[in-house]
């Protein structure tokens, strides 16, 4: 095994040297780096694209609609239309947009000759032109898109900002006031967010919010310096799980980076809090040098999971997606490892010290193992309505909770109605409910299992999709990411590896029926 492990792990750690140095023009998404200050002028909101990135940009961004404007820098129409532009671009994009996660909005310099072949792609026949249509359509677009109302739309009534967001509230169906989209909305004000509970569909946006939340998580455990000997084996069983079962193939591919340099990062000797200090003063490459779910996470902003207020859902919410769908993609052998790696994870890692304690005391409160995948999900599906229901008396009496996503129990009739065999009101207002298990355990899989991947699915990213690039020098600076061809290579390389690694922990994991005890650890 060590002899498997080793030259992976040297592979890896030449790779990340790699692909340090050639991502310096960036930071760590091309998405979170739209917000650029330029000699005091106003920020930038709108993304560059050129022919290096256009297709990995549009094909990985959450966004269900994109605007791509195709310009000229020697054009003056151009730059005076530029102001208006960035005024919409201000309420999508970047981790501080009014309205997240809904239009992508992007432009093309033509005039830049690495952008010819584009722009010709796209018959531009005039400045500025601008384009409409779902992010995979200009993916798939072809050598000669078909700009028609099913496809791609050509906007032919954007010339200034007002007329722009007016012709995106008709597309989109919100051009009744108070449901419109304006100029000078501020970020969760004047914010009409529909509610989520009873759409099954929605949840397939929640895997950006999982990634989110995974990445958050790991930089909490980074930045307060929580991995010491007596954490180290809760994580290492948490990163086993994700390498397994977690419902994003780039987490899943940073997890196991992150586990094979694990004993080089945090050894099994660090016993003393000088110890660990020693080992971040030196920078070996710890926890906060890894991207654990990749370059573009996190965004700075949640989709399934936000909040109509800003100290509403996000994180937690997202947590709770992550356990969800782990609890219903592990195997019946791996129940109870499940079971006892996220309960250890919580208790060592969730900074929320009365929520910690909760969740530990729902633990600490099984009396026997988990045989199967279903009894895993419905006790962790049992004890998020616990925690729901506390906090619904909580909130309603001190009025800390969304008005927009009151804690419920769930699911709702409205998701499940086949998970409910009756229903009848207390005195305290609370519903008693009679579930059909069986129902409730087909809906958890479906919902946290299949829906939640399908966007991925849609879009290549699940089953091995990777990033295209051109390795074309860039003559003037933009905020996209140049991989040259050495990278490119080293990329592609990396890909096969861990395909084939995520298939040896997979096997590793399953056939290991044990795993969760302690002395396994050392053979990581």
């Amino acid at each position: 095994m060590s002899s498997i492990l080793i030259p992976l792990s040297v592979f890896l750690l030449s790779l990340e040297a790699l692909s340090t140095s050639s991502a310096s023009v960036g930071s760590r998404s091309v998405l979170r780096a739209v917000v650029v200050e330029k000699n005091g002028n106003q920020p930038d909101f709108a993304v560059d694209l050129n022919a290096t990135n256009f297709d990995a940009v549009l094909r990985d961004t959450p966004a269900t609609y994109a605007i791509v404007e195709f310009f000229a820098h020697w054009c003056p129409a151009c730059r005076n239309y530029k102001p208006h532009y960035e005024k919409v671009a201000r309420l999508f994009n970047g981790p501080e947009a009014v309205h997240p996660g809904i239009i992508l909005m992007t432009r093309v310099d033509c005039a830049s000759k690495i952008n010819t072949e584009l722009c010709d792609r796209f018959s531009v026949g005039h400045y500025p032109m601008l384009f409409w249509g779902a992010p995979p359509k200009f993916v798939s677009a072809g050598p000669k898109p078909k700009l028609d109302k099913n496809e791609i739309v050509g906007i032919d009534d954007g010339r200034t900002a007002d007329r722009l967001l007016n012709w995106i509230n008709k597309q989109l169906g919100r051009h009744v006031t108070p449901f419109s989209y304006g100029l000078e909305d501020e970020k969760f004000e004047n914010e009409h967010l529909q509610s989520n509970v009873s759409d099954p569909g929605q949840i397939v946006r929640a895997v950006y919010d999982v990634e989110e939340a995974t990445s958050i998580a790991f930089d909490i455990i980074s930045e307060h310096k929580m991995i010491n000997s007596e954490t180290r084996a809760s994580l290492i069983k948490f990163l086993q799980l994700l390498v397994a079962h977690h419902p994003s193939r780039r987490c899943r591919k940073g997890s196991a980076e992150f586990l094979i340099n694990f004993d080089e990062l945090y050894p099994s000797d660090m016993l003393a809090d000088k110890k660990q200090e020693t080992i971040i003063a030196n920078g070996k490459g710890t926890l906060g040098n890894f991207q654990i779910c990749g370059k573009e996470v996190p965004r700075g902003y949640w989709m399934f999971c936000r909040g109509s207020r800003n100290d509403t859902r996000g994180f937690s919410c997202g947590l709770w997606v992550l356990l969800h769908s782990l609890s219903v993609r592990v195997e019946d052998g791996e129940s109870q490892m499940a079971f006892s790696a996220s309960c250890e994870f919580i208790h060592s890692f969730f900074i929320c010290e009365e929520c910690r304690q909760h969740f530990h005391d729902m633990c600490s409160s099984v009396s026997s193992p988990f045989n199967k995948t279903r009894d895993f999900a419905l006790w962790l599906w049992g004890a998020h309505n616990k925690v729901n229901k506390r906090l619904m008396k909580e909130e309603t009496s001190l009025g800390t909770g969304d008005p927009k996503f009151p804690k419920v129990i769930w699911p709702s009739k409205q998701l499940c109605p086949s998970c409910y065999l009756s229903q009848s009101q207390e005195r305290n207002v609370t519903s008693r409910i009679d579930w059909d298990r069986n129902e409730v355990f087909k809906f958890l899989g479906s919902y946290y299992g299949k829906m939640l991947v399908t966007v991925y699915k849609g879009k290549g990213l699940e089953d091995g999709g990777t990033d295209k690039a051109v390795a074309d020098d860039l003559p003037v600076s933009t905020n996209a990411l140049v991989v040259p061809v050495g990278a490119a290579l080293a990329i592609a390389v990396a890909s096969c590896a861990f395909g084939a690694l995520a298939c040896f922990w997979r096997s590793r994991q399953k056939n290991r029926k044990y795993f969760h005890q302690p002395h396994y650890f050392k053979n990581i």
